[in-house]
């Protein structure tokens, strides 16, 4: 695992140790920020189930303004600060320990461009964090995109009201769902 692109490219991450968490592969983070482009540099993220933070880190050193990264693990978070620390790109990045549910569902605290939530399979945490994030939308900008990385066997419709799905692609076994941000009545997920 490695960080693709950027001012910290080429510098490889640590793993969370154990069988915690299920990192991106190299090959569908680069596929994601391919789809992104330029529109990553200057923006804001919240890595939710952050995991190693690689998704958030690589967009930071894409140039990304600020992430968020947020996990319950202990040794997810020491993992994740490690990570920023090899890459240089602690100064632009906040890691809390914290519960992405409560967090979610509590008054919003800043606004983010982009949202990636990428939980532990098979437990349905990932629609729960997007319904949550529905009923919130305060934490998104008006161009606000959410991209959930789920196993295609977990994909199911989702009724929303603010977020609405745009794209899906899949490379394997790795299905990334995009969403936008809108300000209508009825979002498809």
């Amino acid at each position: 695992m490695r960080v693709i692109s950027g001012s910290a490219k080429g510098r490889k991450l640590k793993a969370v140790p154990g069988e915690s968490t299920r990192p991106i592969t190299d090959r569908v983070k680069e596929a994601l920020f391919n789809i992104l482009g330029n529109d990553v540099e200057g923006s804001a993220w919240w890595d939710v189930f952050a995991g190693t933070g690689s998704v958030g880190i690589e967009a930071l050193s894409r140039g990304a303004q600020f992430c968020r990264f947020t996990d319950t693990h202990p040794l997810a978070i020491r993992t994740i600060r490690a990570n920023l620390e090899a890459t240089g790109l602690t100064a632009r990045a906040e890691v809390r320990r914290a519960d992405a549910f409560a967090l979610l569902n509590s008054p919003a605290d800043r606004r983010f461009d982009y949202v990636y939530i990428a939980p532990p399979q098979y437990h349905e945490l990932w629609s729960r964090a997007l319904q949550a994030l529905d009923l919130h939308p305060s934490w998104l900008n008006e161009a606000a995109w959410v991209i959930v990385q789920i196993h295609p066997r977990e994909a199911t419709p989702l009724n929303l009201r603010h977020l609405r799905r745009i794209e899906q692609r899949r490379y394997g076994s790795t299905l990334l769902l995009f969403f936008e941000h809108h300000s209508g009545e009825n979002g498809t997920g």
